[in-house]
This record gives C-alpha cells, sequence and structure tokens, in this order.
C-alpha cells in the first residue's frame, strides 16, 4: 500500500477534490496501457469472466460518478435517479446492474475519444458541484462512494492489465511488495468489536455495519505472508497431485484448472520464473507468494498443519499495533465466507454487498496496488474463492 495519507473515509471538500482528480488521471493512464495494446476496441479483448472490456470500464466509472453525484441518485434502482445522464445512452451502456457481463464486448460505446471526453466532463462538474458542498458526512457520502469506487477500479485496471499480460506502469510493474522477517505473533484473545459502530463518523461500507461484540481466542499467527520459498516446498513436495490436502471444492476447481503451480509460475531449466505484466522475472525467494486462490492457500495450510486466519482474527491483529506485524502487500484470504453482520441493511448502492453473501469469501488488508487513502483494517474485501487474477496472497494460523 502507498504511503499514508488521508483515509477517504474522512476526506474534507478540498482532500475529496484532489483525490478524485488523482484517481481518474489514474484510470486515463492505466487505459492508455491497454490502447498501446490495441484493446480499447472492445473486439480486440479476449472474453474472459474475469474482465471487462477496457473501455466499457472507463465508462462506467464515469457514469457511477454521474449517478450518485450529479444525477443525485437515491440509490442504485435504475428509476431513482433524479436527473437524466450526460449522454443519451448512458444507462444503456454503462449500468453494471442492467448490462450482462457478456453483453459489455458488443455493445455500441462511443469511441476511446468520446469515452475520455465523457469522464473529464463529469469530472470538472463533480469537482464544481463538491466546492459547494458542506464539510458534513451526508453531504459527502456521494462523494466518498465515487472515490472508493474509482480506487476500485483503478486497482481492477492494474490486475487485468497482468492478467492479460500487458505492461503496466513502471513505477507500478517495478514495485514489489516489501519483504518482511518471518515470525510468529502470539495474541492473547478477547472481546472485539468487529465492524463499525452506528455512531461512526465518516464513510462506512454496508458490509461494515454495525459493530458487533465478538470473542476472539488466544491464537498464533504469522507476522509475515506465506513466501514463495514456503509454498515452493509444497509444489516440490507433490502438494498438487495429493487429495488429501484439497477440499472437495478444491479439488473440484483443480480439476477444471489442470494447474499444478499458482499462477503466471513456470519451469525454466532449474530455475522457476513468474510472469509479471508480460514479463518474466526470477521467483524471489522471499516475496510472499502471490495470484493464489483461496483453494491453493487452503491446501498450503493443510500440507503445512496450519490454517487461515478468522477474518475476527485478522481484524483483531491488525488493530493490536503488534510491532512485528506488517499487512498492505497483498490482500489476504480468511477463513470465513463472506456473510452480513448482525442488522445488515444495504445502503445506496444496494448491489455492493447483499448479492454476494455466501458465495464469497473475505479478504483483509490491502494490495501494493491499493491506494493508501482506500486502506483500513476495517474493510472487508470479498471474491469468489477460485479467484487467483488479484493481487492477494495468505497468513497462517497455529491450530492451537
Amino acid at each position: 500500500m502507498n504511503s499514508i495519507t488521508t483515509s477517504f473515509r474522512y476526506a474534507r471538500t478540498q482532500q475529496l477534490a484532489d483525490a478524485l482528480t488523482n484517481a481518474r488521471h489514474y484510470t486515463l493512464a492505466l487505459f492508455d496501457c491497454f490502447a498501446q495494446a490495441g484493446y480499447d476496441v472492445n473486439a480486440n479483448v479476449p472474453y474472459l469472466p474475469i474482465v471487462n472490456p477496457p473501455l466499457w470500464e472507463l465508462g462506467h466509472t464515469a457514469w457511477f460518478a454521474e449517478w450518485f453525484v450529479l444525477r443525485e441518485a437515491l440509490s442504485s434502482h435504475p428509476a431513482d435517479a433524479q436527473r437524466p445522464s450526460l449522454l443519451t445512452k448512458g444507462d444503456d451502456w454503462f449500468d453494471s446492474n442492467t448490462v450482462p457481463h457478456r453483453s459489455r464486448w458488443n455493445l455500441d460505446l462511443p469511441t476511446p475519444g468520446g469515452v475520455k471526453t465523457y469522464c473529464h466532463e463529469v469530472l470538472d462538474r463533480v469537482l464544481d458541484k463538491l466546492s459547494r458542498e458542506p464539510n458534513t458526512d451526508e453531504a459527502l457520502y456521494p462523494y466518498r462512494l465515487a472515490l472508493a469506487h474509482e480506487d476500485m477500479h483503478g486497482e481492477a485496471f492494474l490486475y487485468t492489465l497482468q492478467t492479460l499480460g500487458l505492461q503496466a506502469p513502471p513505477h507500478l510493474a517495478g514495485g514489489e511488495p516489501l519483504l518482511v522477517a518471518p515470525g510468529e505473533i502470539g495474541f492473547p484473545g478477547g472481546t472485539i468489536q468487529l465492524g463499525c459502530g452506528h455512531d461512526a463518523n465518516g464513510f462506512v461500507f454496508d458490509n461494515e455495519k454495525f459493530a458487533h461484540a465478538v470473542h476472539v481466542a488466544p491464537f498464533r499467527m504469522d507476522g509475515a505472508l506465506v513466501t514463495n520459498a514456503q509454498y515452493l516446498d509444497f509444489v516440490a513436495d507433490g502438494g498438487y497431485d495429493n487429495r488429501q490436502f484439497w477440499s472437495d471444492a478444491g479439488a473440484a476447481w483443480l480439476m477444471r484448472q489442470d494447474r499444478s503451480t499458482p499462477r503466471h509460475w513456470q519451469r525454466q531449466g532449474g530455475d522457476w520464473i513468474t510472469l509479471r505484466f508480460g514479463q518474466p522475472t526470477t521467483l524471489a525467494p522471499h516475496e510472499p507468494v502471490r495470484h493464489v486462490s483461496l483453494y491453493e492457500a487452503q491446501a498450503w495450510c493443510a500440507w503445512a498443519n496450519r490454517r487461515l486466519p478468522t477474518e475476527a482474527e485478522w481484524e483483531y491483529a491488525a488493530l493490536s499495533g503488534h510491532p512485528a506485524l506488517r499487512w498492505g502487500q497483498l490482500w489476504e484470504w480468511t477463513a470465513s465466507p463472506f456473510e452480513p453482520y448482525p442488522g445488515f441493511a444495504p445502503d445506496r448502492y444496494r448491489e455492493y454487498s447483499q448479492p454476494w453473501f455466501g458465495t464469497h469469501q473475505v479478504l483483509r488488508g490491502a494490495s501494493f496496488a491499493t491506494p493508501a487513502r482506500f486502506g483500513s483494517a476495517k474493510f472487508r474485501n470479498f471474491f469468489k474463492p477460485e479467484r487467483d487474477d488479484l493481487f492477494c496472497g495468505f497468513r497462517s494460523c497455529a491450530w492451537k
């Protein structure tokens, strides 16, 4: 995660204006990486369930900001916008709730230049409106929501570049996660308030509400993420061929993948390499292993006689202030399925959390590609267990 800065959750009007501008410039810079490879044309983009056509995704980020800020939508329901779009067919093109994923390759979208013009126009109008807003949580909620949404899509753009084997901006392609000394940390446990309180100031995601007491038993957790070297021992020991280490769902996933190593690993002579944004790189033994699915993380833990932390244990550890614990290098799989907290109710962005309960798994932390303003020990990321295209890894806990 980047250097410490003001959290978007508490950003005031000028901080929000700077952050929204930064986010839009970043999104456009990443889009240019796709354009250089010809992927600004939808027909050139391979259809994959885990990516969006970059031109559609770029338009969607601007449309989302327009929807909640400029059009003052009461919710994400298609009838809840108070004003029309700047684009005649904006909702037909870019509303992710009504435009099925597969159809996004076949839409008659504006040209890349036209979508960029739309992005600039929306940002200009958002900033103008923001300049007249009071510094209250209620008034700034849609701006903070739009910023969080664009930051998430910005990171998605970066891992899409990785998935498609395309070059990333040099300062991102070369920035490796920091190394952390190995070691296990003992935590005494106790009762924590998981989630955010009813009286929390600033922005809160709906799935973080509301704070509730959870007892955490004493536990021992790695201070660092599992490394390439540790994971390579599992590979070398035939871990991918040994059914006993894999759950039923994991074994079924493994059979469909025909996988014997993590995503992007390759054997080259006597060495192991990994592909980083299309470039072969020698596998660094002490870097955290990345691009592994939940099933692979669980299998490694079974092989090592370890387990993944629950999200309550992870949050307890992250908020403990222990000097040996570091997070923010990669998103971290937890043992917790993505479920609502007691008293959950969807917020204005109704489809953000609710449709994914029960089918997704919680990841905690952040990654090197996550803007510092976004990072929070309370944030609950969530993806399907089979996803390994994210900048994700894991750490483990002792059974007792």
